[in-house]
């Protein structure tokens, strides 16, 4: 069936899209392919950068949110240090839980530490220590909540692996390719029933 424009036959799109690549194809100049080549990489590069950066970032953003809402738990005194003495993981499993949107099942790449501190500026002198292999440092991780009206921090830690092979190099900080994603946390709780 053939439509009619202003009383001529008009090309169907897909004819459109034929013809232009049979242009393409007959082309012997080389310059379509040169210049394809030559743009088809660094646009390639950008697109990659853009797309792992964004979801870099929403992981980021997602760990930081999780590591404050399970702080605020501990806080109001709605997770309370008897909670975690009967289930260790319990910090761990309630990031866990909430990143689990952007992340591999069971979070193999998730490090938690929860201590408690005597003052603000004691909690505040804390660094994050790296391996001699450029990766995180968790000796000396531990969770130990304190009680009503103690001065507490949790800091979380995350492997975020880097996806593109061709960006790991220049986009990853830790060993194997990952990229150090982190959240902390430091309040006093709530004055609460222990």
């Amino acid at each position: 069936m053939v439509h009619l424009r202003n009383g001529r036959p008009s090309k169907s799109r897909s004819m459109k899209i034929r013809n232009w690549l049979q242009r393409f194809a007959r082309n012997r100049d080389g310059a379509i392919a040169i210049e394809f080549a030559a743009l088809a990489l660094p646009f390639s590069l950008l697109v990659f950068a853009i797309l792992e950066s964004c979801i870099s970032f929403a992981g980021q953003q997602l760990l930081m949110n999780a590591t404050d809402n399970v702080a605020r738990q501990f806080r109001t005194g709605q997770i309370r240090p008897a909670d975690v003495e009967a289930n260790k993981n319990l910090v761990r499993n309630k990031i866990c839980e909430q990143i689990q949107i952007v992340v591999t099942t069971g979070c193999p790449g998730l490090l938690v530490d929860l201590k408690n501190y005597t003052t603000f500026s004691q909690a505040a002198a804390v660094k994050i220590k790296y391996t001699s292999d450029d990766d995180i440092d968790d000796t000396g991780f531990d969770i130990k909540p304190g009680k009503s009206g103690t001065i507490n921090q949790l800091r979380a830690f995350y492997r975020w692996p880097v996806m593109t092979d061709l960006l790991r190099k220049s986009m990853s900080n830790l060993k194997g390719g990952n990229t150090l994603h982190f959240a902390s946390v430091t309040w006093q709780n709530e004055p609460f029933e222990d």
